[in-house]
């Protein structure tokens, strides 16, 4: 066996790994590659989300700072004897499985968590649990190659707005706040998903669990680390957006904010860190020098030993099952009628889209779209969407991050969400010349008629697994806020004369 050389030495890989080790090294990178190739969309997905969203973009340094974990323990991780495991292979079924209920539900989350857990499951079988056990941090942390957490955003929306307007008002500043816009007297300013301070506290997170895992033993210091970690960045962010906000006040809103994007993006972030981590300096309790844990400890041979290339073709071999199964999916298409029309409405009569606001919702993926407006004798107008589709996959959603009433990055702004007895997702949301509307949304899929997401995505995952009807139809009516408020009168009233929305849904998608 090879005698592991001091800490901190360097010792080419080479001479501290053996021959052994090497070839089981090798057949992992295989597994590896071959895994993303066989889920090369989410493999690609995944780059191109680490790439282009701002709020995922500290995922690029996860990857090199888990070689670098490796590369601590590569001394005592040279005396682990690597075995393959079957029991492993449970592990790249979990995540096989979870893949494929995202798949079917069209939740990327649970896609690109199952792929990263493949991943995880192809470490354990090629390589055994003695060296999982060995590595367990390092393939804990890889939790944080799937981009997660971005529902935070709505929630630290709410956090930042309630910590901006108590400052504007002590600091002489007067505000008023509707949902999440703020006017002052020479300002209107928009708490956005991108103000939020998600993207930092996200970052922040995986920055807290690996310095709390290099920087200290005691469990206790690491959890009052980790929740320093994402309290000072949720404060320090609020006061930011304040900043931004006091600074227009005395300057200009052009000025303000064109500095806060540079402030934000370039410095901040990193004082924040600095910050953090010059905070929790004078607790650290862990000797740079200690070994990250004792390979005699690990010396026992596991049970259940399997050959590592056979170990390797069965990682991919459970792993295709996966996707064949999806393919059975994705074979159910419901058939829809070749073409739909929108319907007459008593008492209303069509006319042309506004043109003052106009407005539109997205749904790029939809067999079938239609959008008209209707006008009433009164005059007050609403407009009726329609999206059918026949099945549901990857760009091809019901409900979605940018699908529905307001597009990613779209001049219509969200103010707040509004409740109604009947289960549809109403909203105010305001737009160019500071027009505002309200729209309600219905999902119609699997004869359930409800304006909650996460229950279509549940009724889609049932439709899919269980082969139930794939057809689905988002229903959406909107009206322009006039002068007296009769916006909400006139949807009413439309709905009323509309008639049933599931008969209406159920018309559209051809369901009998």
């Amino acid at each position: 066996m090879t005698v592991a050389a001091p800490a901190g030495d360097f010792v080419p890989a080479k001479r501290l790994f053996d021959a052994r080790w090497r070839r089981h090294a090798g057949l992992l990178v295989a597994v590896w590659l071959g895994l993303l190739v066989l889920f090369r969309g989410d493999t690609a997905d995944l780059a191109t989300i680490y790439w282009t969203n701002t709020t995922f973009g500290h995922c690029l340094f996860v990857a090199p700072v888990i070689a670098w974990l490796v590369w601590q323990r590569r001394n005592e991780l040279a005396l682990v004897v690597p075995q393959g495991w079957w029991p492993g292979l449970a592990l790249v079924a979990a995540g096989g499985f979870g893949w494929v209920l995202g798949d079917a539900a069209s939740v990327a989350l649970f896609r690109h968590a199952g792929l990263v857990l493949m991943l995880q499951g192809a470490v354990v079988t090629v390589l055994g649990p003695n060296v999982a056990r060995a590595l367990l941090f390092p393939l804990c942390y890889m939790a944080f190659l799937v981009p997660f957490g971005d529902f935070l955003e709505g929630p630290l929306q709410d956090i930042t707005t309630a910590i901006v307007i108590p400052l504007l008002h002590v600091t002489g500043v007067p505000a008023v706040v509707d949902g999440v816009l703020i006017t002052t007297p020479n300002g209107f300013f928009e708490i956005a998903e991108a103000c939020s301070g998600a993207k930092f506290v996200i970052a922040m997170v995986a920055y807290g669990v690996l310095v709390a895992n290099v920087c200290y033993v005691s469990w206790r210091r690491r959890a009052a680390f980790l929740a320093m970690a994402l309290i000072v960045p949720i404060i320090a962010n609020g006061i930011r957006a304040w900043g931004t906000i006091y600074a227009a006040w005395w300057t200009s809103v052009e000025r303000a904010t064109g500095m806060d994007h540079i402030v934000y993006g370039w410095v901040f972030f990193a004082v924040v860190m600095v910050v953090v981590l010059a905070i929790g300096w004078k607790w650290f309790d862990r000797d740079p020098d200690a070994a990250w844990f004792d390979p005699a400890s690990l010396a026992t041979a596991p049970t259940r030993r399997i050959e590592a290339p056979l170990a390797s073709l069965l990682v991919l071999l459970v792993a295709s099952l996966f996707l064949g199964w999806s393919s059975l999916n994705a074979a159910r298409a419901a058939p829809l009628p070749e073409a739909v029309e929108l319907p007459e409405v008593p008492g209303w009569q069509r006319a042309a889209l506004s043109t003052r606001a106009a407005w539109s919702p997205n749904y790029p993926g939809a067999d079938h779209f239609l959008i008209g407006r209707y006008v009433d004798a009164q005059g007050r107008a609403v407009d009726l969407a329609v999206a059918v589709y026949a099945s549901q996959h990857e760009d091809k959603e019901l409900v979605g991050f940018g699908i529905g009433a307001i597009r990613e990055n779209d001049k219509w702004v969200r103010i707040e969400g509004l409740s109604r007895a009947d289960g549809g997702k109403a909203l105010r949301m305001v737009g160019p010349g500071r027009i505002e509307r309200e729209t309600v949304t219905w999902y119609r899929i699997g004869g359930m008629l409800t304006g909650s997401d996460n229950r279509v995505k549940l009724m889609t995952l049932r439709n899919k697994m269980l082969g139930g009807d794939q057809a689905a139809a988002a229903v959406l009516v909107s009206a322009e806020q006039d002068g007296d408020g009769r916006a909400h009168g006139a949807i009413e009233d439309f709905l009323r004369a509309l008639g049933p929305l599931d008969a209406f849904a159920d018309r559209m998608t051809g369901v009998r």
